[in-house]
Formats: C-alpha cells, structure tokens, sequence
C-alpha cells in the first residue's frame, strides 16, 4: 500500500466510523501527524475532495469535512499503516531464511514476491539491497537474488561474535542493572520454564544490550544478519520442549545478576549462546532432510 492510500483510507474510516481526526485539516498537520512529506498529504486530500468528504470553505479556502459524510460508509474496519523499511526486513528476512536452508542455492525473484505480498517490486528490491548490503544475498542480474545454503560453520561464526559482544555488554551493564527489572524478567521465564509459554522472551538479551550504553554493540544487533539468525532460531525452536530449555538458561543467568555473581552470570551467558548451535544444527539437517526426501519424490 502507497502511503497516499493509506492517509487516504485511514481519514475515511475516521470520517466515517466518526472517529478523532488531525484537526486542523492542514498540509502541515497532516504531515506532522503521518510523519510523511507533503506530497502523498497532498494526493490523498484531493481524492478525499473528489469523493465528497472534504471540501474547501467557500470563503477562507481551508479544508473542512463534510459534515453530512460523519458516522456514514462503507469503510468500517481501521486501516493498517503500510510497512516502514524496518517491517519490510522483518518480514522479507524470513523468505530469505527459509531459502537458505535448503541443500543448494536458490533465487528469490522481485515479481513472485510483489505478487505475494501485493507491494510495488521497488519495495522489495530496496529492501533486497539492503540485505545484498549485509552480505545475507547476492544479486544477479537477470537471474534474481541468489540465496546460498546455511552451514554450520555460519552459525557458530555468528554465535562467536554475539558471544564477545553480549558479554561485552553484560559487563558494561554491570553498573546500571535494576534489581526490580531483572526479579521481574526472572519470574517471566520461571513461567516460561514451567509452562513452555511460546513465544520464548528474550528480553534479557535486549536489556543487557541497552544498559551497555555502547551505540555501537546496540546498532550490531539492530542489523539484518542479527535479524536473520533471530528469525532463523525463532523458526528452529518451537517446541514446547526448546522453549523451556532456554528459558530455564535464562534463569539462570538472571539468578546470578539478581545475586551480583558476575563471573557466573557471564559462564551461564555463555553456555546459553553455545547452546544454540546444537538447535540451529539441528534444523539444518531436518531442513537438509526434507529436501533431499522431496527430490527424490520428484524423480520419475
């Protein structure tokens, strides 16, 4: 959805469900208020014009609604804002994910993807390129986005530099930990561990990040590779069982902080992260499996 549509659609269902609107009707508001440029503002006020929903006063020339529109219809469901480039990685990273974990290399195409998602090709593209950028895909011309398989070896290298990192950023946090925010995430993954509550918490990874204060360890795991081994573990542990194993690793850690025992925190942090790459290898070979088991079905 272009952002013009979706200012467009979403003054409608506000005119219409009778609903708060950005008053006063001015390019300037409605700019600030989407936090977009004038120009889809301005497309999207002269559909709206069109269609009768806002008129220009006669004699001052402002935007005003059209009172007889209020509370009258056919839009009567919220409209969601369009993706930011940050959605679009979330979502794109996990078709690159799941190519990268068959046995050979794969092209993720522009079209086949616009049509999946009903977006512009632009959309994917850009967000594409900045994944090119990463190094997670290659482009080729004429042949679309190349995708080479996952192995092991990625995964423990990935794990080895977040290991450094999120150690790094557990001492640098040392200092400005709260007890009552580390109790709380204690007591979450408590439940976690009883229950197998899905999806797995992993807000200590992000807390221990921020409190680090470096910009610099933070903007690394803001990243698409981060983003995509994130996705890729997601996908890897769904089960009940996994989810209770990471979260009883958790615990663990967190117990120590609560106690201010340092060392061990930073060995149960460790243990935690090297734990993964028996998951992640795990579903390598499941992965690797089904692919091989669904050539040999396509074999005549």
């Amino acid at each position: 959805m272009k952002l013009n549509t979706y200012i467009k659609d979403d003054l409608q269902y506000r005119i219409q469900t009778d609903q708060d609107i950005p008053l006063p009707l001015t390019l300037a508001n409605l700019s600030k208020h989407y936090d977009v440029s004038f120009t889809p503002v301005r497309a999207a006020i002269e559909e709206l014009i069109q269609s009768g929903l806002i008129h220009k006063n006669e004699h001052n020339r402002r935007l005003e609604i059209n009172a007889k529109k209020v509370g009258t219809g056919t839009i009567c469901h919220e409209v969601r804002c369009p993706l930011t480039p940050e959605g679009w990685d979330r979502v794109l990273i996990e078709e690159v994910m799941l190519a990268s974990l068959g046995r050979d290399s794969t092209y993720l195409r522009e079209e086949a993807l616009a049509q999946k998602y009903e977006v512009g090709r632009s959309v994917i593209r850009q967000t594409f390129s900045r994944f090119a950028g990463a190094g997670l895909i290659e482009h080729v011309p004429r042949c679309g986005w190349l995708v080479h398989p996952l192995r092991v070896e990625d995964v423990q290298a990935y794990l080895d530099v977040r290991e450094t990192l999120e150690l790094k950023a557990l001492d640098l946090a040392q200092p400005y930990l709260k007890q009552e925010d580390l109790e709380r995430m204690l007591a979450i993954n408590r439940t976690a561990q009883k229950q197998g509550t899905l999806p797995l918490n992993n807000h200590l990874h992000d807390y221990l990040i921020d409190k680090s204060g470096n910009r610099y360890i933070r903007d690394f795991f803001r990243q698409q590779v981060p983003t995509y081994y994130s996705a890729l573990f997601n996908y890897a542990a769904p089960e009940t069982s996994v989810v209770k194993e990471m979260a009883a690793q958790h615990c663990q850690i967190l117990g120590h902080l609560v106690r201010h025992n340092w060392s061990q925190a930073r060995q149960a942090l460790t243990k935690h992260i090297r734990s993964q790459t028996r998951v992640l290898g795990e579903l390598l070979v499941l992965a690797q499996d089904d692919s091989s088991a669904k050539e040999k079905s396509s074999c005549p």
